[in-house]
């Protein structure tokens, strides 16, 4: 098949072109930058040019559907933050045999900023940190659960996350706060990605990986796959209640009184380390898509350990800002010792030489300026990130004619009104 990745800048994409291309797929990609990640592979055809998606996410789908419809595509894989602008559309694409796997928009509007997935959490009981929602600066001064994580609704990549270690550590926010913020008090414990994959709020593949290892921007450079059923069951209940249809992905803390919910994907992320523990997160999203019914995946084995050498080269240079710390990683990577022993890369297996060859930059340009890291990093978030205006747009938007994935949902996204502000447990 021919497949249109919607996004060519984040490492989900990256990984998802490197197993479709294996598996025989023709596959392209979408990106504001020529210079994306998608770019240095040889599994990925070409990049097609779009509007940055953030601010503007009609204008990329515009660009995206002229792409599609212009290269004979099979499939428009949604990759990243585009699934909602996606999901919005999706009357339009149905109208223009436009093929994609994604959920109803108001499914999605439940759990797409972090206000509303709390909301959605809560009112099914699934475990979270104490949590509260802050509109204003006295409900700000009744909070004294500390240390804690100050989120923004909307943010990707750790962007719009503040960790406070007491009252004093937030400068005026400008109260009051609209959309409200979600202070959640910090759970101690490892971090749990959870990957999953649902047929009309059906769970037919779900896989859990540990973040043993900490790259750029909070992202996982090391991974270890985990069985975790509990976490498994909160999740069907989850994507169940809401008639998901598609990928959906969260973060989970492994705290001492159990798991607990700390943020919501409504879309794939990095479904590598799923594969090799035997669960293959994307064939079912290409059945959805094409309109049939994908086969359920069986449970993963546990304990494969993966990594990703380009972000711990990175964060390696964010979190000591050391050339030796930088150089440290890389070696330790070639003769497969520390988190490399028995561990298997998720980014270049094979022979890549495109991918080779934006490594050999990482590490040059770290090697040289450890600050560099920010260019590698920064500029990938910001090609695919769902910004405040462009959610507030996709919000406003009237489909023509009557939305028919909003109507599958009789409920609408959580308004900071009908929350009771206060501690969640």
């Amino acid at each position: 098949m021919r497949i249109l990745l919607s996004d060519g800048s984040g490492l989900t994409s990256r990984q998802c072109a490197a197993l479709l291309s294996r598996a025989g797929h023709v596959v392209e990609a979408l990106s504001p930058d020529p210079l994306c990640i998608c770019a240095f592979t040889r599994h990925v055809r070409r990049v097609h040019r779009v509007p940055a998606f953030g601010d503007d996410p009609f204008g990329w789908l515009e660009a995206a559907l002229a792409a599609y419809t212009t290269g004979d595509f099979d499939v428009l894989l949604p990759t990243q933050e585009q699934v909602a602008v996606l999901s919005r559309a999706a009357d339009r694409l149905q109208g223009l045999g436009v093929a994609t796997a994604v959920p109803p928009f108001a499914a999605l509007a439940m759990v797409q900023d972090k206000v509303s997935a709390f909301a959605t959490l809560d009112r099914l009981g699934l475990p979270q940190p104490p949590s509260a929602i802050i509109t204003s600066a006295q409900e700000w001064a009744a909070w004294h659960d500390f240390p804690a994580y100050l989120k923004t609704p909307i943010g990707t990549a750790t962007s719009g996350v503040r960790r406070l270690d007491g009252p004093g550590d937030l400068s005026d926010p400008g109260w009051p706060a609209e959309d409200g913020l979600l202070v959640q008090r910090e759970v101690p414990g490892p971090l749990v990605m959870v990957q999953s994959v649902f047929a009309a709020g059906e769970l037919v593949a779900f896989h859990t990986c540990l973040r043993t290892g900490q790259g750029a921007r909070g992202g996982a450079s090391h991974k270890r796959g985990v069985e975790l059923p509990a976490v498994r069951e909160h999740v069907r209940e989850l994507g169940g209640a809401l008639g998901w249809h598609g990928a959906l992905s969260a973060d989970v803390i492994l705290g001492e009184q159990g798991p607990v919910f700390i943020d919501i994907n409504p879309r794939l992320v990095e479904p590598m380390n799923a594969l090799l523990s035997g669960v293959d997160l994307v064939s079912p999203l290409l059945h959805l898509a094409r309109g049939r019914p994908p086969t359920p995946q069986p449970p993963g084995t546990p304990g494969v350990a993966t990594h990703q050498l380009l972000l711990a080269v990175l964060g390696a240079a964010q979190h000591s800002e050391r050339r030796s710390a930088v150089l440290g990683e890389f070696v330790a990577a070639t003769l497969h010792r520390r988190g490399y022993a028995h561990s298997k890369e998720e980014l270049t297996a094979g022979f890549d030489s495109r991918s080779a060859l934006l490594l050999a930059l990482a590490l040059g340009a770290t090697l040289a300026r450890p600050a560099s890291w920010r260019w590698f990093a920064s500029g990938s978030v910001a090609a695919y990130a769902l910004s405040p205006a462009g959610w507030r747009h996709i919000l406003e938007h009237q489909p023509a004619g009557r939305d028919r994935a909003t109507s599958l949902w009789p409920l609408a996204p959580a308004k900071v009104g009908e929350i009771t502000p206060g501690v969640h447990e």
